[in-house]
């Protein structure tokens, strides 16, 4: 099964014709995934890079206290992995699990090698993805450190558009480090504010 979700993601952002890229795609696996299933968990070793076709995937952590944590939303056109397992073969410390029926694209090394080789502006678009994906990390520190909830939930509102109707306000919570409880009243406050604009 061929991805045209990848195919059509990566031909509308690089000069590269179609025919050209199929040979490579065909190489590539696509995975129908069940609402809760897991790609990765932590202690396990990640192979791939996971591209999301359709579908809404979420990387988290677990705590000692048995506390959620996530990292990330990958919904469609996103690429989740975990960086520190797959490039420094190290055992995850995350979990990838799907929020949704999702299809997913299974992306390895080889895949990444091979598109650098056979289309040359792909490393630079690749080279663009990662730092932006380093900035996102970074503005994302800066507000856990020092924002306020509010700020934190208009960030994330920027960064997710569409996310809110798909996922609960609990993974909500634990993406911005706040509780439930206080997300809430967030809300509340800027519903209010609209309401008196």
């Amino acid at each position: 099964m061929q991805s045209s979700h990848l195919k059509t993601y990566l031909t509308s952002n690089l000069d590269i014709d179609e025919k050209d890229i199929s040979s490579i795609i065909e190489s590539c696996t696509v995975k129908k995934v069940r609402k809760d299933e897991f790609l990765l968990r932590k202690n396990v070793h990640c192979k791939h890079t996971f591209f999301v076709g359709n579908g809404l995937l979420r990387q988290y952590s677990i705590d000692e206290k048995g506390k959620e944590h996530t990292i990330s939303f990958a919904p469609e056109n996103w690429f989740v992995t975990d960086r520190e397992s797959a490039y420094f073969n190290q055992p995850s410390a995350y979990y990838i699990q799907a929020l949704e029926e999702s299809e997913v694209v299974i992306i390895d090394e080889n895949f990444i090698q091979l598109l650098s080789e056979k289309i040359p502006d792909f490393s630079g678009f690749n080279n663009k993805l990662l730092h932006n994906h380093i900035r996102h990390l970074q503005k994302r520190i800066n507000l856990l450190l020092s924002a306020s909830a509010k700020q934190r939930y208009l960030q994330f509102i920027d960064m997710y558009p569409d996310i809110l109707l798909r996922v609960p306000q609990t993974m909500v919570a634990s993406y911005l480090g706040i509780t439930p409880e206080s997300l809430s009243r967030v809300r509340k406050e800027l519903a209010n504010e609209h309401f008196k604009k």
